[in-house]
């Protein structure tokens, strides 16, 4: 009976140098965090900018697309598919975007190129006020289709 209780205390006493042992490492761990946490902030950022560009660039290979099918169509015009890109662009609180059409000839006989290119400064779209990584790039898509009329 005596070695039991002798066993009891034990338990108790090596959570008491444990207890001391975990304080005496709060400074530590303070200054690992010091260290860890702005390359956490920092990547934790990067991530949210690089992310938002590329739904960017997808949204703006889907309105291209949409802008150069708008073109392959008969009645339409080069005006007409720009203002149609424009138009999709704002839906989707895209601002400063440049838009340019390129065809031998709209409206035209079957066999023609219609190319609609859209590009925009990435700090136009960005998620963050101040930019860190994408600051002085553009993000463009283009797309080329051909007329098929009869």
């Amino acid at each position: 009976m005596i070695r039991a209780l002798s066993h009891s205390i034990q338990p108790n006493d090596r959570y008491r140098k444990r207890r001391k042992l975990s304080r005496t490492r709060l400074g530590a761990a303070m200054v690992e965090f010091a260290v860890v946490s702005p390359l956490m902030i920092l990547f934790t950022l990067g991530m949210i900018e690089i992310g938002r560009m590329t739904m960017v660039k997808q949204l703006l290979v889907n309105v291209s697309r949409e802008g150069a099918r708008e073109g392959t169509l008969t009645n339409s015009t080069n005006t007409s598919v720009k203002n149609s890109v424009d138009a999709l662009l704002a839906k989707s609180d895209i601002t400063g975007a440049t838009v340019s059409v390129a065809s031998t000839s709209i409206p035209s006989s079957s066999g023609v190129y219609v190319t609609v290119s859209i590009s925009v400064p990435s700090q136009n779209v960005s998620w963050l006020s101040m930019p860190l990584f994408m600051s002085d790039r553009t993000v463009s898509a283009s797309t080329t289709m051909r007329k098929e009329s009869l």
